[in-house]
């Protein structure tokens, strides 16, 4: 796709359209290894764009669909809505200001850490959550008392209603991991799941962690606040 070089930019989020006609003017833009000075040229964007272009000497971020791993850090908030520092703030700035924005796939509440992803890619995002898909998502729940040994059975059973619903849950697989540790595996999103299907054993999530959404693990280098630009291979194997 042909796009304006001063459109470009400011839709990756480095700046309104002025300020990075004053960038491009200023020479700061490379493509090719050749100095841009009109804003209004048109460039080919593609996966390979920052392969090819730079701006003030380091490459500049994937044009869109974009889509980012991070690991979620016990604390931050999902949504703009709630209360307490948002995920969003642990992007860059310019992250912050791309068009078309980014959005979480799904979400994690305060009180979970683990894997999540943003995207503009709407395609893609509904492909996540949608219920007809049944993308698993995986977490390691550290509970206050030790299981019982009759949780797998009644999770996978398909037949679990939580308290104030009138649909019973898909089924789940628990794996136990030791007493006190779990890996609980679930298909839905429902409000706070994993924690109210615990609940209605008797038990009580007092850390939760989520590891996997579909074949996709948290990397294991990706430090608690750190993302990275997810891969074709990250995307296909969180689809499957």
């Amino acid at each position: 796709m042909r796009v304006r070089l001063d459109r470009l930019l400011a839709n990756l989020g480095y700046g309104s359209r002025r300020e990075v006609q004053g960038m491009i003017a200023a020479g700061k833009v490379r493509l090719d290894d050749v100095v841009l000075r009109d804003g209004a040229a048109h460039v080919i964007t593609g996966p390979d764009l920052p392969a090819r272009m730079t701006l003030a000497g380091a490459p500049v971020d994937p044009p869109s669909p974009l889509t980012l791993l991070l690991h979620k850090p016990i604390g931050v908030v999902c949504s703009h809505r709630e209360a307490g520092r948002s995920i969003y703030e642990l992007l860059p700035a310019r992250c912050r200001q791309r068009t078309p924005t980014l959005s979480t796939i799904g979400r994690l509440d305060g009180d979970t850490s683990g894997l999540i992803l943003l995207t503009d890619d709407g395609a893609l995002l509904h492909q996540v959550i949608s219920p007809k898909r049944h993308v698993e998502k995986r977490y390691l729940a550290t509970l206050e008392r030790p299981l019982t040994g009759e949780e797998g059975a009644l999770f996978a059973t398909g037949t679990l209603m939580l308290e104030g619903e009138t649909k019973p849950l898909a089924p789940a697989r628990l794996e136990p991991v030791d007493a006190l540790h779990g890996r609980l595996t679930i298909t839905e999103g429902r409000y706070h799941q994993v924690r109210r299907m615990f609940a209605a054993t008797g038990n009580h999530v007092v850390a939760l962690h989520r590891e996997a959404v579909g074949g996709l693990e948290l990397p294991e280098d990706l430090a608690p606040g750190d993302l990275r630009v997810a891969t074709e291979a990250d995307i296909a194997a969180m689809l499957g």
